[in-house]
């Protein structure tokens, strides 16, 4: 492959040596340079890829990409162009052979809802025979192939590769989670989406390394209409004049409270032996009763999304019920099915905002008690442990404070964070270090009726301890744990 051929979609300044080289590889990590292949500088947080060129040069790179001027000694093409992150993505799209052309692409991206609306999307169309892969916060699906994922939405170059992959795998579509790093780091730069789909904005990822105003965070969110042929968004969200500014896609709309191409109304929350469900009737595009079994009103908005998308690709309203009222994330609002007296949740709320979400959602229901588990993160603002604490103590009945991912902090420090917030409010509450132990009290301790959330990890299934991952998944504790005589008792 030419040089040039990887650059047919970029402006670019020739500084040194010919485009018409010939590339092995394309690489934007230096230690995995070897013979032949063109060097990508990107400058992160920590790092300046510019500083390694030389080094490149040595292990054989034939051509470097840079955004800066540079001195270079080595005998080495030199390419310039404006913003390397971008030159990066349209050249990984080029080098994959242009694989988002030959699928039908998913963006989905909002403050909250992501996660659960891309699995309920994947759920529907694999339903109706659409095989689709799924790129997220949780994990990247291509076929029966499931990885652990890093980052809510992958570097351009994992996201072509993985395009590649699931063409090569048969599928026909794929669903992904846009996030605002992603959009701003033109991580899903060099292809234009098939649909982009706004959920939500609340202030968050506001800091260093992150986003350095609320502004700049709508405007990265925003950007995905600008970049997509089809447009759904929910026009309930807060801002939603600002987001659709300068939009350049069609639109569709969902919501509640307006004259909306897919409307909910008569929204009813309901509760079944062990779990909160939710129902409303759908109207607009489609016309039919829509139940799920996940809690909260967000559950609405997430599914009506999901719908809106999936209208695109199936009118079989029976499959499309099917598939949503079956739906389960992992670690979102999931359900652990373990007594008929009380439901047991695990959720990955992990900061304040999250938390005070998802707590008001649950009281909708009226539990006899809602009773939270949770910890917070080591080596993180302290400021969260406070807020979160005293989250917990305003909106829950009764709170057990136990340990999370302490990583180079000692447990008891970060807990007694916590306690400072949960004494803020007037809440009972208990310490219990041991997150097994924690989760076995409040089985132990349930009341009949009782909603009991363990919130924090969602989907992980480690704890990390003085830099080290020890394998904890919360469902492997409380599965531990209900086949204990003494718990066996009160279930």
């Amino acid at each position: 492959m030419l040089l040039k051929d990887l650059l047919e979609k970029i402006e670019y300044t020739i500084v040194k040596g010919t485009d018409e080289v010939t590339i092995n590889h394309l690489v934007n990590d230096s230690r995995k340079v070897s013979g032949d292949d063109v060097f990508v500088c990107i400058k992160g947080a920590g790092f300046d890829g510019h500083e390694f060129i030389e080094d490149v040069a040595q292990k054989g790179a034939v051509a470097v990409v840079v955004m800066e001027d540079v001195n270079v000694d080595a005998n080495i093409t030199v390419i310039k162009v404006e913003d390397t992150r971008y030159a990066l993505a349209c050249m990984s799209a080029a080098y994959f052979g242009h694989p988002a052309e030959k699928l039908i692409t998913i963006g989905i991206t909002g403050t909250k809802g992501k996660t659960t609306t891309t699995y309920m999307v994947r759920q529907v169309l694999e339903s109706v025979g659409i095989k689709t892969g799924l790129i997220g916060t949780i994990e990247t699906i291509v076929g029966d192939e499931i990885t652990p994922a890093k980052n809510t939405t992958p570097e351009s170059f994992v996201v072509q590769e993985t395009f590649a992959k699931m063409v090569k795998a048969g599928c026909k579509c794929v669903v992904m989670e846009v996030s605002s790093q992603g959009l701003m780091l033109h991580r899903v730069s060099g292809f234009t989406f098939d649909y982009g789909i706004f959920t939500n904005i609340e202030p968050d990822h506001i800091g260093p390394n992150e986003h350095k105003d609320f502004d700049d965070y709508l405007h990265c969110k925003s950007m995905l209409l600008k970049q997509c042929r089809q447009g759904i968004v929910n026009m309930d969200a807060d801002y939603i004049d600002r987001v659709l500014e300068g939009h350049t896609c069609e639109l569709e709309t969902f919501g509640v409270k307006g004259d909306y191409n897919f409307k909910a109304s008569d929204i009813k929350l309901f509760t079944k032996p062990g779990s909160l469900c939710v129902s409303y009737d759908l109207s607009g595009k489609m016309n039919f009763p829509v139940e799920i079994d996940i809690p909260g009103n967000f559950s609405v908005y997430n599914s009506l999304c999901a719908i809106a998308i999936c209208s695109h690709f199936t009118n079989d309203v029976e499959k499309i019920r099917e598939a949503l009222k079956n739906v389960r994330v992992k670690g979102r609002v999931e359900i652990i099915p373990v007594s008929k007296r009380f439901t047991l949740m695990i959720d990955y709320a992990h900061n304040a905002m999250s938390l005070e979400s998802l707590l008001k959602s649950l009281k909708e229901y009226n539990p006899k008690r809602l009773v939270t588990v949770f910890g917070c993160g080591g080596n993180r603002a302290r400021g969260r442990r406070f807020e979160m604490g005293e989250v917990s103590s305003k909106l829950s009945d009764f709170t057990i404070v136990t340990s999370d991912n302490p990583r180079f902090e000692e447990p008891m420090d970060i807990i007694n964070d916590i306690l400072v917030g949960v004494h803020k409010a007037d809440g009972e509450y208990v310490t219990i270090p041991d997150r097994k132990d924690a989760i076995r009290y409040a089985i132990l301790n349930a009341k009949n009726g009782d909603v009991i959330v363990l919130a924090g990890k969602g989907h992980e299934d480690y704890q990390e301890i003085k830099g080290v991952k020890y394998p904890m998944d919360e469902r492997v504790l409380i599965s531990e744990v209900i086949k204990e005589d003494e718990v066996k008792a009160v279930l």
